[in-house]
């Protein structure tokens, strides 16, 4: 039998960034069948990574103090570590006993987040963003998704900022398009996932659509059993959020509305970004920080967003 391995794996403390660089880990898992694994992450970022095959312990740093980071060192220390990966690029992670150390350095740009973390490693394949689930947690989401053996569509038109928000209606009108009559998901239903902020829109697809034909999951999923759910389905169509990095991380076909967003760097690995008229650069000439309260989305068509969506399923079909 092959010794044990011990990996130290220190994840970004934001949810998005930790699910773009999953794929790191993802990789290790599969590639060293002989190693066990701590991973460290914040509140928000830790809980993604809970069913991870081989997990000796999940640690959360609650905060990015001196005496959290202080208390992190008390627990790592006495293990000599197999390899540490530090996707913080911290300080920490040089001091510990190890054979073998990877570490982010500085941010590139133009250059998209899941090639950044594979080059943490130096692999020359880069791995999308994968996030484990457990059977008990693919059983929680089961229980809430349709019963019905039909294509599923997921929609998840919530944001955290107006900016990124494409309205509402534009979502039925593709969501009609796809799972309605003549569609390529023709006869399916329609999951919504996120945050409470996405209630109003999931309320106008729900409007939009014959009764009971989609079922409401804002607000009713952890983030990881929302991977489970959207990897139940055939397609899914969202805007530039985590959702729709949960939904990547989920092997799911996507399809984002991009705008105030630069795709380059944090779009849809593997998938498609949809965007308007306008690049990034012009809509920074009006909101340069970008955190204003404009609906920036409003000039990004359904039509756009459809004809992509379309097409992606068609290649998916194909293959």
């Amino acid at each position: 039998m092959a010794s044990r391995f011990p990996i130290l794996y220190i994840a970004e403390a934001d949810a998005s960034d930790a699910i773009l660089s999953s794929g790191v880990l993802a990789y290790l898992v599969a590639a060293m069948p002989q190693a066990t694994f701590t991973v460290v992450g914040s509140p928000k970022s830790a809980p993604l990574f809970a069913d991870t095959p081989r997990l000796d312990r999940l640690i959360v740093l609650e905060r990015d103090s001196r005496l959290d980071w202080l208390g992190l060192w008390n627990k790592v220390r006495e293990t000599r570590w197999g390899l540490v990966v530090d996707m913080r690029g911290t300080t920490l992670s040089a001091k510990l006993k190890r054979q073998k150390r990877a570490v982010r350095g500085a941010w590139e740009a133009g250059v998209h987040a899941v090639e950044q973390a594979a080059r943490v490693l130096q692999l020359e394949e880069v791995p999308g963003p994968k996030l484990f689930v457990s059977e008990a947690t693919q059983a929680k989401a089961d229980a809430l998704m349709p019963a019905e053996e039909v294509p599923i569509l997921a929609i998840g038109p919530g944001a955290d900022w107006m900016g990124k928000v494409w309205p509402s209606e534009r979502y039925a009108k593709v969501a009609v398009a796809l799972v309605g009559d003549g569609g390529p998901l023709e006869g399916g239903r329609v999951i919504v996932v996120g945050d409470d902020n996405a209630r109003e829109a999931a309320h106008t697809v729900r409007l939009s659509l014959p009764r009971n034909r989609v079922t409401e999951l804002q607000g009713r999923l952890s983030r990881l059993e929302t991977v489970a759910a959207l990897g139940r389905a055939a397609l899914y169509v969202g805007a530039d959020t985590i959702w729709t990095d949960l939904a990547v991380a989920s092997g799911v076909p996507v399809v984002a509305a991009f705008g105030p967003s630069d795709e380059v760097e944090h779009g849809p690995w593997g998938g498609v970004a949809v965007r308007g008229p306008r690049s990034v650069e012009e809509y920074r000439k009006i909101d340069p920080n970008l955190n204003q309260a404009i609906l920036h989305m409003n000039d990004l068509p359904a039509e756009r967003v459809l004809k992509a969506a379309t097409k992606l399923l068609a290649e998916h079909a194909a293959r």
